[in-house]
């Protein structure tokens, strides 16, 4: 008797776990992520991720890689300068100096000078940037982009 309530226990459980698993899958399924890029890993643009960010300012960021080729986003922000705002939706990521931030990676490629020569670029309006990502105000309309360069 023990032994056949043992296994209608274990199989309740067992199909209990497997209703929960299905509606876990389901409703992950048809969630919308609005800021585009929650966790931590590097952000890869596809026609579903190219927006990303919450917030009442928009500006558009180009990535281009060192063998030219261009990524596209467009970035949604209440934060007050460039840096803030791609920092914001993992998109940027370096390290601090007595000069400011120092990008190392943008869109999960790292470009460390120290290294293999090569730096990030940042631009504004196409443009080379007289000021830091950390200290460029964001601006509505004006394009931001970072280049691999030598």
């Amino acid at each position: 008797m023990k032994k056949r309530h043992g296994m209608k226990s274990l199989s309740s459980l067992l199909c209990m776990m497997l209703i929960v698993a299905m509606a876990l899958f389901t409703v992950g399924c048809n969630s919308s992520d609005k800021s585009g890029a929650e966790s931590t890993e590097s952000v890869v643009a596809t026609a579903d991720s190219n927006v990303l960010g919450e917030g009442q300012t928009t500006f558009n960021f180009t990535v281009v890689d060192k063998d030219g080729n261009e990524t596209e986003f467009e970035i949604h922000t209440d934060k007050e300068t460039v840096g803030e705002a791609l920092l914001e939706v993992n998109m940027i990521a370096g390290e601090e100096s007595e000069y400011g931030l120092y990008v190392k990676t943008v869109n999960g490629i790292t470009a460390d000078y120290d290294t293999d020569g090569v730096y990030w670029a940042f631009y504004v309006n196409g443009e080379y940037a007289t000021s830091g990502v950390d200290t460029t105000p964001v601006t509505e309309g004006d394009s931001y982009s970072f280049k691999v360069e030598k």
